[in-house]
């Protein structure tokens, strides 16, 4: 099994930055794929970026240029670099953790709450 926790989260005034860090354990070496994802109130989870083993990012339009994904293997922790946030980036932050050769995020987090005041 894989266990996440994320941690980052508070509230920032509009424009400013926030680091969300998630850091997994257990059976780690089965994890390909790691993703951000985020639930405001009364919305359904949204994916905000992920990122391979390898590197490779995708990003939600929304927070294109604003948000960089990240990850360090050797740490078993994955991170998103929020800056430039506003009102509407308002959410529980959920990390997601992809089982090798499956689809979609099979694992994940408790989630932490990034409130953005105006």
């Amino acid at each position: 099994q894989v266990q996440l926790m994320e941690s980052g989260g508070g509230l920032v005034q509009a424009g400013g930055s926030l680091r969300l860090s998630c850091t997994t354990s257990g059976s780690v070496s089965i994890i390909s794929a790691m993703a951000w994802h985020r639930q405001a109130p009364g919305m359904q989870r949204e994916l905000v970026a992920s990122i391979t083993t390898d590197g490779r990012t995708n990003y939600a339009d929304s927070v294109k240029g604003r948000f960089t994904v990240s990850r360090d293997n050797a740490k078993n922790t994955a991170y998103l670099q929020m800056n430039a946030l506003k009102p509407e980036d308002t959410a529980v932050y959920y990390c997601g953790a992809r089982r090798i050769f499956n689809t979609g995020y099979n694992y994940w987090g408790r989630g932490t709450q990034v409130t953005v005041s105006s």
